[in-house]
């Protein structure tokens, strides 16, 4: 071994080379119809964060995509369900491809789409890509968690809305690169709770930064981006949960301190409902509950839905796990998702109605 050899990647066992994300999309090329569908979303989502559309919006979907079949039959019944609750509350589905780790555990179907630690993960990015292009030809948008700083530019033109997490919210890395993203994100609070966290990417992601990157020819390039005025935050609990009154009017005071318009999202799932599926709908009638009492701030919700209920194991025989579970957190299942938006439309209608005489579209 040359001197120069002990020097570099000493713990590294190979590398592969990725198709560019230029070779991804003419591979899945996105179609007139995904295209409408990506921009009137992410209009609609800036329109709502602007206070010139009087309805809420929703993020909803399984905790992660594993089985790209189920998770389209799941696209298919809520694409039906928006539509007859578009009155009131606008649909995104949730559809997450990365999962952070605190340790180890499966990372998601872009790193590891056979779900057996072959980790194949140019197979990962083309179902990724080809799995919202479909979900957008239905009529749907789609959100999903901005993870790895490079994964946006494979995909982030089939996305409408995007959430960076607890654990990354204060990461500089991510809060430069959604800086320049074209859509809506939204910061999660710390894990153990904490507000600042998030407020202070709000803060950063605001303003233009410069930063290294890919682009789509996969050259290393240097980004320089006007910023994104369409930050908000996301309570998705802690130690504590934070989806209650009193802790909804502390974030609003610290927006309006932090000088940020007051647009608070609220992750029904997490740290709110205490990783108990069944509270998920107990935060999402707390909301509500909130809305129609007048709170004009709570502008968005997140909730964690699937074709049937909890979740379950990913052990060795893939073939033994059920189809439409989801194998990483628990979730609600169709019947319940299906009934709760359903109410929720009900009850929400006189209030949209009020919003609409206030400040009509």
């Amino acid at each position: 071994m040359s001197s120069a050899d002990r020097l570099n990647n000493l713990n590294v066992l190979s590398q592969d080379l990725l198709p560019t994300p230029a070779e991804v999309k003419s591979n899945v090329v996105i179609t007139d119809e995904a295209i409408d569908t990506v921009l009137n979303g992410r209009e609609t989502l800036c329109r709502i964060l602007d206070r010139e559309d009087p309805r809420l919006f929703l993020v909803i979907g399984p905790c992660s995509i594993h089985d790209v079949d189920a998770a389209y039959d799941y696209a298919q019944r809520l694409k039906l369900l928006a539509d007859k609750i578009s009155e009131t509350i606008v649909i995104v589905m949730r559809v997450y491809f990365e999962k952070p780790r605190t340790t180890v555990g499966w990372k998601g179907l872009i790193n590891d789409p056979d779900l057996d630690d072959s980790f194949h993960i140019e197979k990962g990015l083309h179902l990724a890509r080809e799995f919202l292009l479909k979900v957008n030809e239905l009529g749907l948008p789609a959100g999903t968690e901005a993870l790895d700083p490079i994964t946006p530019q494979y995909l982030s033109d089939l996305v409408s809305w995007t959430a960076i997490g607890a654990r990354t919210a204060e990461s500089q890395t991510h809060r430069e690169m959604s800086s320049g993203l074209s859509m809506p994100v939204g910061f999660k609070n710390g894990t153990d709770g904490s507000l600042h966290v998030a407020i202070n990417a709000l803060t950063s992601v605001s303003k233009p930064h410069h930063f290294l990157g890919i682009n789509q020819q996969g050259e290393c390039a240097v980004f320089r981006t006007r910023g994104n005025r369409y930050g908000h935050v996301v309570l998705r609990g802690g130690s504590h949960t934070n989806y209650d009154k009193e802790s909804v009017a502390q974030c609003e005071k610290s927006l309006v301190d932090a000088g940020m318009p007051v647009n608070i999202v609220i992750d029904c799932s997490h740290g709110n409902s205490n990783k108990d599926a069944a509270n998920q709908p107990v935060v999402f009638n707390s909301c509500i509950d909130q809305i129609v009492a007048g709170n004009d701030n709570i502008i968005g919700m997140m909730i964690e839905s699937h074709l049937e209920w909890g979740n379950q194991a990913l052990g060795n025989d893939i073939s033994a796990l059920k189809r439409g579970v989801s194998i990483t957190d628990a979730c609600i299942d169709w019947e319940t998702t299906e009934r709760e938006l359903l109410s929720a439309h009900d009850r929400l209608k006189p209030i949209i109605a009020q919003r609409r005489k206030r400040r009509p579209d």
